[in-house]
């Protein structure tokens, strides 16, 4: 029943194995879908633009265990075909444990590991590195391993000695090739609306796939869960006599948004509408809420302060109906950003502080709120994510700018973070809408209040 792509660490091939396997299995006219281990947007999209069909993430810490079995058995069984794909190396989660981890994920949904295994300059020593990994945890059940970067014939035949020696599955390798490159950002994989030529690479990627991928094996491994028809029990659909409708940033600067966002708004009398302020478009005028995911503003930093009309609609809107913005959408909010090559760009100039490059922040936050915002009420705690390599500079805080919560993570002092208003809520802290009812309710609340 369907298994998870893992690896021994990061960039070691786990996205590379996944888009040739969706694009063989597009090229079969198979449909599959997709899911990702834990709080990843890059790669999410990477694997949706391929599969055509939206991958989903299964995160144990931000959704909790429940959601994640739910989700997986409900969505992965709609499809011809199914797989995971993990997130670092197999047993990597919070801190030095496996809380969180791809391991963790596999064990709760009873699922064999494929791993793929950077082979290049290795030889007799891949049989420790791998039966290290298949020992250390023996619940986990490891199918077979994928070697990547391997190098000549010669090189492959000496690896298939080590894997029988050891007795472990070998379900194919990755030879080096200018077709294989994915390129990379700041902050992982570059994001799919940058890949050029997708249709011609997913052609050629299939056809890598049939060449040096056991197929016949993948084909068992990649066998959906039976279905479960039931309507997710943690998406709260309520009936709703009034219409909503939420501007949602969507271009090449801002592109950080779980799937579920949008269903949960859409199930709950807020259709969506794209806004994309990069093109200088004016909030839609029948939007009555506005959310501003991350992304890459500082990349666009320039187009987006000569967006004048887009600007002045946030300041306009601002003042009358609830805004939520997460990171690179606070950026936005704020006075200025300073770019990759630190020159200084005005932004809307709502929340009082500027936006620069820093060190990388990164890990589950646990948040609880202070003030009252259109997501959050005081004392609301919830959990969330951060991953950027940006920081807030002169900020300050005044009577119509609060404090939004205070913050605690792994290796973390507790801090005050965030900016909210009873119409405004700002944050570097990414939060998965289906992983509290209280996101939602309070949302539709401020909404409510304010048409």
């Amino acid at each position: 029943m369907a298994c998870v792509i893992s690896a021994i660490s990061s960039n070691s091939g786990k996205t590379l194995l996944s888009l040739l396997l969706i694009s063989w299995l597009k090229s079969i006219n198979k449909t599959v879908q997709t899911f990702k281990v834990g709080p990843d947007y890059l790669d999410p999209q990477q694997l949706t633009a391929v599969s055509k069909k939206a991958c989903r993430n299964l995160d144990l810490i931000l959704s909790g265990e429940s959601w994640v079995k739910e989700n997986f058995n409900h969505f992965g069984g709609l499809t011809d075909y199914s797989f995971v794909e993990g997130v670092m190396g197999l047993f990597d989660g919070i801190g030095s444990s496996s809380k969180g981890s791809t391991a963790q994920l596999a064990k709760v949904l009873n699922l064999p590991i494929v791993l793929i295994v950077d082979a290049k300059g290795q030889a007799a020593s891949l049989a420790a590195l791998i039966k290290g990994f298949k020992e250390h945890d023996k619940e986990l059940k490891i199918a077979g391993v994928v070697l990547n970067n391997v190098q000549t014939p010669r090189h492959e035949k000496i690896l298939l000695e080590v894997l029988n020696q050891i007795n472990i599955k070998s379900l194919g390798y990755l030879p080096p090739s200018k077709d294989l490159y994915l390129p990379e950002r700041h902050l992982g994989l570059a994001p799919s609306h940058e890949i050029l030529d997708l249709e011609i690479k997913v052609k050629k990627w299939a056809s890598i796939a049939k060449d040096y991928l056991d197929l016949e094996s993948f084909r068992k491994l990649l066998l959906p869960p039976k279905c479960n028809k039931k309507l997710i029990k943690f998406l709260p659909k309520k009936e709703s006599i009034f219409i909503n409708p939420i501007a949602i940033a969507e271009d090449e600067a801002f592109h950080f948004r779980y799937q579920e966002t949008k269903e949960l708004l859409e199930e709950n009398g807020m259709p969506t509408i794209t806004w994309k302020p990069l093109e200088n478009e004016q909030i839609p005028k029948e939007a009555k809420g506005l959310i501003i995911p991350g992304g890459f503003p500082e990349q666009h930093a320039k187009k987006l302060s000569n967006s004048t009309i887009s600007l002045n609609s946030i300041k306009i809107f601002s003042k009358k109906y609830p805004i939520y913005a997460e990171c690179g959408g606070m950026m936005l909010l704020g006075k200025s950003i300073f770019d990759i090559e630190g020159r200084e760009y005005s932004m809307a100039g709502i929340l009082p502080f500027k936006s620069k490059k820093g060190n990388l922040k990164i890990g589950y936050r646990e948040a609880i709120s202070k003030n009252k915002s259109p997501i959050t009420i005081p004392g609301n705690k919830l959990i969330g994510h951060e991953f950027h390599r940006w920081e807030i500079i002169n900020e300050s805080y005044n009577k119509k700018i609060n404090r939004l919560w205070d913050i605690k993570g792994w290796d973390l002092e507790n801090k005050n973070e965030g900016f909210c208003n009873g119409l405004i809520h700002a944050s570097w802290i990414h939060l998965h809408w289906a992983s509290s009812p209280h996101i939602l309710e309070n949302w539709k609340r401020s909404v409510m209040n304010n048409t």
